[in-house]
């Protein structure tokens, strides 16, 4: 794990994910080390500074950008819109639930993550699938090389990533090349679901799931009956959950198993584990929509897998890192352990060797999400070479 904050895991996780995400390291250089001293008060002080700073080269950024644009280099403010967007979402990320500023910061991200992909010409299209009065948006990225409907992986949010972020990361870019098509979505609780339309999380994943294969059937560029699903962190619970329930996932894989969340929400009460976020409590309220601790912590426990994974009967991928900080390894284990009616249970435990030994590797993210569309593209019928 690179640790520029030298007692902060959360802010380095953050500056770890922007690395996964495209960042520079001048860049990162720039925007923290006015930051190392505020770094060193806790998780939750600074964070507005951290904001300040993080959006400020966002600035400068979508500035040369906006010089390229005008001599016609349109590629060029592509990719540096599409590197400020990483900037601010990871800004956006670290403000607390209601902070000033948010929701203005969020929006513009979106702006300029658009508009950083369509300068660029990337494989990359926003799509709106109607659920309940308002929509699940997400990514869709086409398989390359396939003629006629083609396989395709629904990639799914953990607690407080973005489907951009997800996108990002490479695993979409990494299923194209092997003839997958991608599906990033925010689901509730997630993204602009939980930020535009106030769909907050339900542990009963496979509702909104449904409804996303239901749409899926209804295009002529996907086969039917080669729908993937994938989770990453909270995605971990999310994705055998609705698996499990929906039966016409074709397959399933977890990066970073997490098969008792609830669990984990006691630990971190006790102050054991890592936390993904600075105001991690009042996070994870605003997410599951509870009004106190004591409605939260009701609803954490119905996020459990046990009395779950059984109902599995499709291959599904069981991924951990074995110095994950925040999700015990042991549950990489017992998922692994409770597929018993798949025909295909496979566990890859991420060790120092490869790298990625980090909570869903995002302390390395290449040789991980490159194992598991590797994995997928078998498994789905696609191509490794």
């Amino acid at each position: 794990m690179f640790r520029y904050f030298p007692t902060n895991y959360v802010w380095n996780l953050s500056v770890d994910l922007a690395l996964e995400m495209g960042a520079k390291i001048g860049e990162i250089e720039e925007m923290c080390a006015p930051l190392l001293d505020v770094s060193k008060q806790g998780d939750d002080a600074g964070t507005r500074l951290f904001m300040q700073s993080w959006v400020a080269m966002a600035d400068k950024l979508c500035e040369l950008a906006a010089e390229d644009e005008a001599q016609g280099r349109l590629l060029s403010a592509g990719d540096k819109l599409n590197r400020a967007a990483s900037y601010l979402i990871t800004a956006e990320r670290m403000q607390g639930y209601g902070s000033d500023g948010r929701a203005a910061l969020y929006a513009r991200f979106q702006e300029v993550f658009r508009k950083g992909v369509r300068l660029a010409k990337e494989n990359c299209e926003r799509v709106e699938i109607p659920y309940g009065d308002a929509h699940i948006a997400g990514l869709h990225v086409r398989a390359e090389g396939v003629e006629g409907p083609a396989p395709i992986l629904v990639q799914v949010n953990g607690l407080d990533s973005t489907k951009e972020m997800k996108y990002r990361v490479g695993l979409p870019r990494m299923l194209a090349k092997r003839g997958i098509a991608s599906l990033i979505i925010d689901q509730p609780g997630t993204g602009e679901a939980l930020r535009l339309h106030g769909m907050t999380a339900r542990y009963d994943s496979e509702v909104w799931a449904s409804k996303v294969v239901d749409w899926l059937e209804g295009r002529a560029d996907v086969d039917p009956k080669r729908i993937g699903l994938e989770g990453v962190s909270l995605g971990g619970y999310y994705c055998p959950r609705a698996v499990a329930f929906e039966p016409r996932f074709a397959m399933g894989v977890v990066w970073g198993a997490n098969h008792n969340w609830g669990e984990v929400q006691k630990r971190r009460l006790a102050r054991e584990g890592e936390r993904p976020v600075p105001h991690y409590w009042d996070h994870v309220r605003w997410v599951w929509g509870a009004k106190n601790m004591d409605e939260f912590m009701t609803i954490a426990e119905k996020v459990t897998l046990d009395g779950v994974l059984d109902r599995i009967r499709v291959p599904f991928l069981v991924t951990h890192g074995e110095a994950d900080k925040q999700i015990p390894l042991e549950y990489a284990h017992r998922s692994y352990e409770q597929l018993v009616n798949s025909p295909k249970r496979d566990l890859k435990i991420f060790t120092p060797r490869e790298g990625g030994i980090q909570h869903s590797s995002f302390d390395n993210s290449d040789n991980a999400a490159n194992y598991i569309a590797d994995w997928v593209a078998e498994t789905l019928g696609g191509r490794t070479a």
